[in-house]
């Protein structure tokens, strides 16, 4: 593939495109919940660079009725970030655990109503 090329990995659920970039996916989880909300984590070592000095390339998101409610990603030129409720935050990532840690209590709180 040429440098202006474009992947997309048409073995999950939602086409994701990477361009540009090696990439390998290490993890993908979809866990669904009653009433039809989601969750889908996937995450890809890639080159260690400015935008991704971690080697990580990842997407965290649950979606509620086609929303996404809450999000944790590192998308091309934005830097690690979460999104909660159709806002988008900077987020300090510290490690892959707690990055999960701070998804599953978000949802916790999304599904008993305290969020």
């Amino acid at each position: 593939m040429g440098q202006s090329d474009t992947a997309i990995d048409n073995n999950i659920d939602i086409g994701y495109l990477i361009t540009n970039m090696k990439a390998s996916l290490v993890y993908h989880e979809k866990k669904y919940f009653e009433g039809g909300a989601f969750y889908e984590v996937k995450i890809w070592r890639v080159p260690e660079n400015e935008d991704k000095p971690h080697g990580l390339k990842y997407s965290f998101a649950y979606i509620v009725h086609g929303n996404r409610v809450i999000g944790y990603d590192n998308a091309e030129g934005k830097g690690d970030h979460r999104h909660h409720k159709g806002k988008e935050f900077p987020y300090r990532f510290q490690g892959l655990e707690k990055l999960w840690n701070d998804f599953m209590d978000g949802i916790k709180k999304i599904r008993e109503g305290k969020q």
